[in-house]
């Protein structure tokens, strides 16, 4: 029985041995596992601090950098040159930038403010809609509202604006940017008003304004239409090459008148223009070419003048002067014939006078004398006023020769050419232009002036001068003397053919001198006049002018 036991226990012994060393082997194997798991795990919280470090160090710099982006968001909020502003959808104020402030004059950080309060009430329905829009749409683009401000001042302002959405897609707010239109509001008022003031000029203007491009009539006035006979529609299908034809005396190449250089152009051509009704009528176009800015075709500005009586005015004008220029030519002639047949009779009566006078002298009393010498004195008269009709017939149909004349050498010429009494002074101021006329009619104008100056001096000294003033168009010459003057009621009346001053004047004067200076300088498109003064003398004033073309 012990030896059953003992070998029991020996059996047993060997079982427990062979478990230990199963079990001893598992745990090593569970500690090697253990010890591998402890080492990842080691590895792994140390992978997991490092990451939580990187997790908390990102953190702090994404909090930073989204307090720095948050802190630019309001530095650029606050400082949008334009008025901004964010609302909720029934249009409180949230939130305003400094420009939005300085416009509306409220600050939302102090108060409370309702854009749909500042809106005035004509405008109020107009902004409900707009409302309605922008909750609807998401968005309003130029809106344009008249608002009063907090200093009472009414603005006009133009808004864009949008809706802020949450994560749900809901509608929450809405952002918007306001410009202050105000001024440029009354610009545009203003241009509108020009604009029809423009056109109300343009449609009631006497000549006739057609609007094209590349020919065709897009736009006609009233004058155009009554001149051309058509209604405005039927223009509208017209081209106006169609109506018109350039006449040859425009004096334009085709080349002449197209704008292809894209600049500008302004010509004026005339033309024949065809109404509806067939008939005809000239009128001077005034075209103006203008390039769009925009690269878009350009258009013309067409004027029209109908011309046509104008031109028969002048025809008939032209008609006139040769006609008149054919009659002073036989009045010249006349007038010459005339002279000649006149003046052999007088030139007779003299001679008869005369020889009566020195045949018959010791058999006539002294009564016949003084008949026959007053006989030969009419005669004399008579012969002067025949040669100063000559001389007034053809200062008006003679032709001009100009040249360079020196003033001071006519007035050298007439010191020797007429009688001057010794105790009259003939001088001048300074000394006087070169001017360009004609030599001849120059003579004549101050020789006749100076004659008539010189013979109405009764002072026991006489004094004639002769000065000049330039003027940018004229020469302003003056001839003043200290003789018996001219009384008012003559001032006009001297410068008339045949009138001369007093009743006892004829011997001094035919009264043709001063109407031939007249003349002299109507042609060289001058004027004359005079101041005098009875007792103490006269001043004749005349102007030439400087740059005279016939």
């Amino acid at each position: 029985m012990k030896k059953e036991l003992n070998n029991n226990s020996v059996a047993m012994s060997k079982m427990d041995v062979e478990k230990l060393a199963l079990l001893t082997k598992a745990l090593e194997r569970e500690k090697r596992k253990r010890l591998e798991v402890e080492k990842v795990l080691k590895k792994s919280s140390k992978d997991f601090y490092e990451t939580i470090n990187e997790l908390e160090k990102s953190n702090e710099n994404l909090e930073k950098l989204l307090s720095e982006k948050t802190f630019e968001l309001e530095g650029v909020f606050y400082n949008i040159v334009d008025p901004y502003i964010v609302m909720d959808i029934m249009g409180n104020v949230m939130r305003m930038n400094t420009a939005a402030k300085e416009l509306l004059g409220y600050d939302v950080d102090k108060e409370s403010i309702s854009l749909t309060k500042l809106v005035l009430p004509e405008y109020f329905e107009h902004t409900m809609e707009s409302f309605k829009e922008l909750y609807n749409s998401g968005k309003i683009k130029n809106y344009k509202v008249k608002i009063l401000a907090k200093d009472k001042t009414e603005k006009f302002i133009q808004v864009n604006s949008s809706l802020i959405y949450n994560k749900d897609g809901q509608p929450i707010a809405a952002q918007g940017m306001i410009r202050d239109i105000t001024n440029e509001n009354k610009v545009e008022q203003l241009l509108a008003e020009k604009r029809e003031q423009l056109n109300i000029i343009v449609e009631n203007s006497p000549l006739g304004i057609l609007l094209t491009v590349d020919g065709s009539i897009i736009k006609a006035n009233k004058r155009s239409i009554e001149l051309l006979g058509y209604s405005e529609k039927e223009l509208m299908k017209l081209n106006l090459e169609e109506i018109s034809i350039s006449c040859a005396e425009d004096g334009l190449s085709e080349a002449e008148k197209v704008n292809s250089t894209g600049i500008k152009e302004n010509y004026v051509l005339i033309k024949k223009y065809y109404k509806k009704n067939g008939s005809t009528f000239l009128a001077k176009t005034s075209v103006s070419n203008v390039e769009q800015e925009t690269g878009t075709k350009g258009y013309q500005v067409a004027v029209i003048e109908d011309i046509t009586e104008q031109k028969n005015l002048e025809a008939q004008k032209e008609q006139l002067v040769q006609e008149l220029e054919a009659s002073n030519k036989g009045l010249q002639e006349y007038a010459y014939i005339v002279s000649h047949d006149l003046k052999s009779p007088l030139q007779s009566i003299s001679a008869l006078a005369s020889w009566l006078r020195e045949d018959y002298s010791d058999k006539l009393d002294e009564n016949g004398v003084f008949q026959l010498k007053a006989m030969q004195e009419k005669v004399e008269t008579m012969d002067r006023l025949i040669d100063g009709i000559l001389k007034y017939s053809t200062t008006k149909s003679d032709s001009l020769d100009n040249k360079e004349v020196d003033v001071n050498a006519v007035i050298q010429d007439i010191k020797h050419i007429i009688f001057i009494p010794d105790h009259v002074e003939l001088r001048t101021l300074k000394t006087l232009p070169i001017i360009f006329a004609d030599k001849t009619k120059i003579h004549q104008l101050f020789q006749n002036i100076i004659s008539n100056a010189v013979v109405h001096i009764e002072n026991e000294k006489g004094l004639v001068v002769v000065d000049c003033k330039e003027t940018p168009t004229h020469w302003k010459f003056s001839i003043k003397d200290n003789g018996v003057g001219i009384p008012k009621k003559y001032h006009e009346r001297i410068f008339k053919i045949f009138q001369s001053v007093g009743d006892n004047d004829s011997k001094k004067s035919t009264g043709i001198g001063l109407s031939i200076v007249k003349n002299i300088i109507d042609r060289y498109k001058g004027k004359i006049w005079l101041d005098s003064e009875i007792g103490k003398g006269t001043t004749f004033y005349f102007t030439i002018k400087k740059d005279f073309k016939e």
